[in-house]
């Protein structure tokens, strides 16, 4: 008999297993997943954005803003076309079928696990979304925005979508393993922070990295993005277990907790070492917290929570200096050190802390037929398997883009002036106007 955890899997399964499973529309999952789908929203627009756009410079702010906003309007509608349906439609083990294309048989009364088949489906396109758009920090300030929209695109389909179904469709390959991801460490935060990772190490440093400075221009405005990204991470989490249900709840206390465990870490590490804790750090570290116990977040209690958390703000921003400072790879804004990590030791905390208690290890909570041996091994190989695909993907498609726009990289002159103006003629600040 499958255990909680794997039911609770099994509800991210596709539209077809949930319909098979369900009895009648429950208005009360209904609500929360149509609730929750606007906090993932929120995420993304404006608190990405805005967490993004004051990292950057303020050449090139607006580009940040546009280049976020743009993602979700063309994930939006590639999601309609195909996107959801080779993402859960029932197909092979690596990719789902065209059934639902054009959203064909999504109606008022068609039933997903007792919601909206039309919730479920909106639910997921906001993790789509979101997924592009946290890529956008490994390139920020450097790439043309035709080359990150064209990339976008091809990047969504060719990658997150085949990870999606691996992981999350009740036939993909991965979820019949036994691979635990609650939330998305491989599905958004591995395959994010990779391609993130794979577009820095391409497109080559911004003019100037490492030896000028380029500190971020508008903490405040970074500031205000972390926070809505904390409070929309309860959607992202807590509306993952698709019910309004205990599983929920604890999902959110976890994600809480981790994010201000990672928070406290990251500014105690930055206030031993420098001297003084940032506002930067602190932010940081949050979002560090936040990515690492998504996967686990759905498996875990807010003891193992506590312990993801402080490990992901030490382990994170060991990763952060190492990469720019020994490395010397210009992933502008963090994103691999962040998500990638953080969606990496997740992942691997799952099998460690995954439990039908609070927090404590009692033997139960892997999926059926596995104990913590074989947990680890199945959540060894989905970061494999998912990071490798990643990689060779995102590069092969970077490679295709260059040649199909004529160069990735704006030149040195517009890089120097600021994509705000020489991508969109516009200014962020406009200040000579007041």
């Amino acid at each position: 008999m499958k255990t909680k955890i794997a039911a609770a899997i099994a509800l991210l399964s596709s539209p077809v297993y949930a319909q098979e499973s369900a009895t009648a529309l429950n208005s009360g999952d209904t609500a929360w997943l149509l609730t929750a789908t606007a906090l993932v929203l929120f995420m993304s627009l404006p608190g990405l954005a805005l967490f993004y756009g004051g990292l950057v410079r303020a050449k090139n702010v607006l580009s940040v803003l546009v280049q976020c906003f743009a993602i979700v309007c063309v994930v939006s509608v590639l999601w309609l076309i195909c996107g959801y349906s080779l993402a859960f439609a029932p197909g092979s083990g690596f990719i789902g079928g065209w059934s639902k294309a054009f959203f064909n048989g999504v109606g008022e009364s068609t039933l997903s696990g007792g919601v909206p088949e039309s919730v479920f489906a909106m639910f997921q396109l906001t993790f789509a979304a979101i997924t592009p758009a946290l890529v956008v920090g490994g390139f920020a300030e450097r790439m043309k925005f035709s080359a990150m929209l064209l990339f976008s695109t091809l990047w969504v389909m060719a990658v997150y979508v085949p990870v999606c179904h691996w992981v999350w469709a009740s036939d993909g390959w991965l979820y019949q393993r036994g691979l635990l991801d609650f939330a998305g460490g491989t599905v958004v935060h591995i395959t994010a922070g990779v391609a993130a990772l794979v577009a820095a190490m391409q497109l080559g440093r911004r003019n100037g990295f490492p030896h000028t400075a380029m500190l971020p221009h508008n903490m405040t405005m970074t500031v205000t993005g972390a926070g809505m990204l904390w409070v929309g991470w309860f959607g992202f989490n807590g509306g993952s277990a698709l019910a309004a249900d205990g599983n929920a709840g604890m999902a959110v206390l976890v994600t809480h907790t981790s994010a201000a465990a990672g928070a406290l870490m990251w500014s105690a590490i930055e206030w031993f070492k420098f001297g003084k804790p940032s506002a930067l750090g602190i932010v940081t570290g949050m979002v560090a917290g936040l990515g690492t116990i998504t996967p686990a977040s759905g498996f875990v209690g807010p003891g193992g929570a506590l312990v993801i958390g402080l490990t992901a703000g030490a382990v994170c921003f060991t990763a952060t200096q190492w990469l720019k400072r020994r490395m010397k790879i210009d992933d502008s804004l963090d994103v691999f050190p962040v998500h990638g990590v953080g969606g990496i030791l997740g992942t691997f905390a799952v099998a460690l802390f995954a439990s039908s208690g609070l927090g404590v290890f009692s033997g139960q909570g892997y999926a059926e037929g596995m104990d913590m041996g074989r947990q680890f091994a199945v959540q060894i190989t989905g970061i494999v398997a998912v990071g490798a695909y990643t990689a060779v993907l995102s590069w092969g498609l970077l490679k295709l883009v260059d040649v199909m726009v004529g160069g990735l990289r704006v030149t040195p002159e517009e890089e120097n002036a600021g994509l705000d103006t020489t991508q969109h003629n516009e200014r962020g600040y406009d200040l000579q106007s007041l």
